[in-house]
């Protein structure tokens, strides 16, 4: 049951097991969940008890369950993840997320494995490469261009997942070492500082400040909601949305909100069907706005958009709520567009800092034709709340009633069923087909007497068999097929259908069919490159063996295999500063006085005691942030000794 062409998958997060059944309850196909350990979230482990739970919960609605475990391993925990593997195949999981090549070595059970972004996905050849491996999905790379999709989808016949909601790391997924080098914190092995968070002071070439602490390597959130039509179009057939970090709350309003986008297409376009079963109902309505973002971007999927960057706050700001039109002595007066509540969260920027204010109390003072006018009594003392003045525009972060309506229950899903009751030899059997295509059957041993009125007795059948109640399913279709009306005890038939129900869901289960792992190709793949730099995250025998078998030939080790490196590019982004404030070539390129004065010269990036150049590769159109390892920084002992070449930095073929 791999993911078909015609399918559209809602790929959603979860950090725990219980937010993974709402992932599912709220509209997903299938959820990524972190194991027991290697996964890329260093505090996002679950046992394998939980996942097993989650797994059934998923099955009933054919939605699928995947494991991240891509992280790079040491050759001395290899055999631990062989082990944890085998655990999740028997726990039902359905595919992993890796990234180490090292892990196809392993003895290994059927059990699909998909490309992650860690894989760094940007070429026709390297999909074609990893499809022909052995992969059974290829996570794609967030920076990639609509038109570049295309590309890939045209020669590549593996299903194309891609990134379409929640946080984006700035450099191209697994190629940062910036967190290593600095802290000895590797993002690929699943415990990133975030140093693209941090302010940053950018200077030029001569010296010259030309952004001063702002947090110029923060980008925007991803949002993909007006660009779901093109990705289907461009060849994406799972949808996936970032957050394994992420509290009930925001998986429940994300997926919700794709959900219902993907619905509304689905009925559009007949030629497409949902990757898994069942049909949601959303009980409140979805808002992007209301969980935390550091605002929106497509990022590159248009082409390179200019205001990509959060550089003011990496915080969630909020949605902006009104203005300050008076100061009280412990009260502020706000002219609001929206109602508010006690308990909202509100914020306002003050210089380069966000400041943050609990309304303890929210009075509404009534209506002008500027919006609604409201008195806050914020739980802070007035005199603790710095740059607050009449003219201070207020956000809301957090939105009391709305967040309180996401606290109940705020989905359901239900599977339709075909029912019929007909007689059978002692009794009636209650057959029962669903949307699936499944079938079972119940009988119930009854001594029939013919009814005193017939339209009653029917009437009573199919209101009792319909009623489903707290089930995953609901009554599509009701039909008596009896040679006369039968009086039938309420009592009777309610039994016959509770047992009926629950030999159906359990059909379901047994008929579930995990997905088996795609066979790699013969004659053997060979790699698009003969030598790779410290940028493939070779990190143990195994993955050398991997790649030395698919004609690679000189194999650099992974950057954290080093106890020292001398400076190198420890960021490759798609994201540049240099076309963030108008000094990039191109854009100089055809303005009067100005073409030719601009020069892709290095600048400097500091942050704190860190110091690193900006280096600038404009025909791919590529950031690298260069610099050096940090003394003694090595987090963990590196790899068995085997002959791996120096670290060198190859250029990557054009993409």
């Amino acid at each position: 049951m791999s993911l078909l062409d015609h399918e559209l998958e809602l790929l959603a997060p979860a950090k725990t097991a219980e937010i993974g059944r709402e992932a599912i309850l709220h509209g997903a196909d299938a959820v990524y969940i972190g194991g027991p350990a290697f996964g890329a979230r260093h505090n996002a482990s679950n046992p394998i008890e939980d996942i097993s739970s989650l797994v059934e919960y998923a099955h009933r609605y054919r939605s699928r369950i995947f494991v991240t475990m891509n992280t790079i391993m040491h050759d001395s925990e290899l055999d631990l993840a062989r082990k944890q593997i085998w655990q999740l195949y028997e726990a039902g999981v359905d595919a992993l997320i890796i990234q180490d090549m090292g892990l196809l070595e392993l003895d290994l059970p059927p059990i699909q494995l998909h490309a992650s972004t860690q894989c760094d996905i940007r070429t026709v050849e390297k999909a074609k490469f990893l499809g022909d491996v052995g992969f059974s999905q290829l996570v794609l790379a967030r920076e990639l261009t609509l038109d570049k999709i295309k590309q890939i989808r045209a020669e590549v016949d593996t299903p194309l997942e891609y990134f379409v909601h929640g946080a984006l790391c700035v450099a191209f997924s697994g190629q940062c070492y910036i967190s290593h080098a600095d802290t000895g914190r590797s993002a690929n092995r699943g415990d990133c500082s975030q140093a693209c968070r941090l302010p940053y002071t950018l200077s030029d070439n001569q010296g010259r400040v030309v952004a001063f602490e702002k947090h110029l390597l923060s980008m925007k959130d991803n949002d993909q909601s007006a660009n779901l039509e093109a990705l289907v179009d461009a060849g994406i057939r799972s949808f996936k949305i970032e957050g394994r970090y992420k509290d009930m709350g925001y998986v429940k309003n994300i997926t919700a909100h794709y959900r219902l986008l993907l619905d509304e297409l689905l009925e559009r376009r007949p030629e497409f069907a949902r990757a898994a079963s069942g049909r949601t109902r959303v009980l409140f309505t979805p808002d992007v706005d209301k969980t935390f973002h550091r605002g929106h971007t497509d990022y590159f999927a248009n082409g390179r958009q200019e205001d990509i960057g959060a550089f003011d706050s990496p915080k969630y700001v909020g949605v902006e709520l009104g203005t300050v039109v008076r100061m009280g002595g412990d009260h502020i007066d706000v002219i609001t567009n929206a109602p508010m509540a006690n308990g909202d969260g509100l914020n306002y920027m003050n210089k380069r800092t966000t400041v943050g204010i609990q309304a303890n109390k929210a009075e509404k003072l009534g209506d002008s034709e500027d919006g609604q006018r409201w008195r806050i009594f914020p739980n802070e003392q007035m005199a603790v709340l710095p740059g607050l003045k009449v003219g201070t525009v207020i956000h809301r972060n957090r939105d009391h009633q709305w967040e309180a309506a996401l606290h109940k229950k705020s989905s359901d899903r239900h599977v339709g069923l075909q029912l019929t009751l007909a007689e059978n030899e002692g009794g009636l059997r209650l057959s029962i087909i669903d949307e699936d295509g499944i079938v079972s059957s119940s009988d119930a041993a009854l001594a029939l007497q013919p009814a005193q009125n017939a339209e009653q007795a029917e009437s009573g059948l199919r209101a009792s068999l319909a009623k489903l109640g707290n089930t995953m399913f609901v009554a599509d279709h009701v039909e008596l097929k009896l040679s006369q009306p039968w009086f039938v005890p309420s009592s009777a038939i309610n039994a016959l259908r509770r047992d009926a129900v629950a030999a159906h869901e359990a059909a379901r289960l047994a008929a579930w069919q995990r997905p088996q792992r795609k066979a790699p190709a013969e004659p053997r793949a060979v790699y698009p490159d003969t030598q790779l730099s410290y940028l493939a995250n070779v990190y143990n025998e195994k993955a050398r063996e991997f790649y030395h078998k698919h004609g690679v030939q000189l194999i650099a080790a992974a950057y954290e295999s080093h106890e020292e490196a001398g400076e190198v590019p420890l960021m490759i982004t798609k994201h540049c500063l240099r076309f963030s404030f108008n000094l990039c070539p191109k854009q100089a390129k055809g303005v009067q006085g100005v073409q030719g004065q601009v020069k892709a010269e290095p600048m400097t990036l500091v942050s704190g005691d860190h110091t690193y150049t900006l280096r600038f590769d404009c025909k791919p159109c590529e950031m690298h942030v260069v610099g050096a390892m940090k003394p003694g920084i090595l987090n963990s002992p590196p790899p068995s000794a085997v002959p791996y070449s120096p670290l060198v930095f190859h250029r990557k073929r054009p993409n």
